[in-house]
């Protein structure tokens, strides 16, 4: 890791190697007056080790580390899917959840497996989404969002990524990977996360913090 103390001002770093995440945020910052990059194109390659307890603790983790490392802003999330009958499971092993080998179709698959016997009135989750803003040495910032909705009993749509072909909306009558992807960006956990940190981006991306 570098020895910077202080964030260089004028771009912001999302730190996340996942693609489907890569395009959610760089939508949503469109409108924010914020020049962002990635990970991949500024050649960093560490991975960093998410053993957090908590969403919280995942993306300070990782907002810190990149932060350090690139000496940029840096913004992380940690998300995943809580499901009640399932006592909050996967929460924070979402990414892992039901062994690191298995592709993301196999993943919700398992998660279907699991609640075959559960009707459809206990079936239901959650995803949540925690954002940590950082320069190397110091939080700046985080934010939560929530989307409510229900385990669907088999997968339905093309759009989206990791669980939302199984996540149900009942006020869209769809599951998440049913939905347009601007009806996504209006309500996923991700975009309520981000609208709530968005206002102050440019001041703080302009040391102005």
């Amino acid at each position: 890791m570098g020895d910077n103390d202080g964030a260089k001002a004028g771009r912001l770093l999302i730190a996340t190697r996942n693609k489907g995440k890569i395009a959610e945020f760089a939508d949503l910052i469109r409108d924010v007056n914020v020049e962002w990059v990635s990970l991949e194109e500024l050649g960093i390659s560490v991975e960093v080790n998410e053993d957090g307890a908590s969403f919280l603790e995942n993306a300070t983790i990782k907002a810190l580390a990149y932060a350090q490392i690139s000496g940029l802003l840096t913004l992380a999330d940690d998300s995943g899917l809580e499901v009640d009958a399932l006592g909050g499971q996967p929460g924070v092993r979402t990414a892992r959840f039901g062994g690191a080998h298995l592709s993301p179709e196999e993943r919700y698959q398992y998660l279907l497996n699991l609640m075959l016997e559960v009707p459809r009135i206990k079936r239901t989750a959650r995803f949540r989404c925690v954002i940590v803003l950082a320069k190397p040495a110091e939080v700046l910032d985080k934010s939560e969002g929530i989307c409510h909705g229900q385990i669907a009993s088999r997968p339905a749509g093309q759009g989206g990524f990791g669980y939302d072909p199984v996540f149900y909306l009942p006020e869209k009558d769809k599951t998440m990977a049913q939905l347009e992807f601007a009806d996504k960006q209006l309500l996923s956990h991700r975009a309520r996360a981000f609208s709530k940190i968005a206002p102050m981006l440019p001041a703080y991306v302009k040391g102005k913090e």
